[in-house]
């Protein structure tokens, strides 16, 4: 397995998750790309790693799945000096970046030895101000459609997709 700096720097972290599909699902996402830490934050009682569900879907990642702490608040898994990027699909954000510019900016932090979370709300409602406003960034995945949101798993995917691409950009010019 292709292993970066990026990969030691970068958690993935979801925000009150409610189906254990989708908890499955973003831990087979993150370590088809190279990362191993997913965090829950006040999961739904049934968006658990030992769900049923959740375990069908984190195809070849149940490392991943089980070694997930199950934490009330995100201080309780990440350091102080963390840089948090925080996800929404609201319109009127100031200063959003793209999943791509966010990933640039994500691997330049890893580079110096920065380490980053990367945060996501639960399926119906996100991220709530309360969380989204201790993130040092926003991230907006672009739509085309007229859709409220995109799914959870498949956001944690863009959003792995792009950061390990960037690593392997800037691996490749350096």
């Amino acid at each position: 397995m292709l292993h970066l700096p990026v990969h030691d720097a970068v958690s993935f972290v979801l925000v009150r998750p409610h189906y254990p599909e989708n908890v499955g699902a973003a831990a087979r996402a993150i370590k088809t790309m190279g990362f191993e830490r997913l965090i829950l934050v006040k999961p739904s009682r049934i968006a658990v790693p030992e769900h049923v569900m959740a375990r069908k879907m984190a195809v070849k990642a149940l490392d991943v799945l089980d070694s997930a702490p199950r934490v009330s608040e995100p201080e309780q898994a990440l350091s102080t000096d963390c840089i948090r990027f925080g996800t929404t699909s609201r319109r009127g954000v100031s200063h959003v970046q793209s999943p791509r510019d966010a990933a640039r900016s994500i691997v330049e932090l890893s580079a110096s030895s920065r380490s980053v979370a990367v945060l996501l709300g639960n399926e119906k409602t996100g991220l709530d101000s309360q969380h989204l406003d201790r993130c040092h960034h926003v991230i907006r995945i672009p739509m085309a459609a007229n859709q409220p949101s995109i799914n959870l798993a498949q956001a944690v995917q863009i959003l792995a997709y792009e950061i390990f691409v960037a690593a392997l950009l800037a691996r490749k010019s350096s």
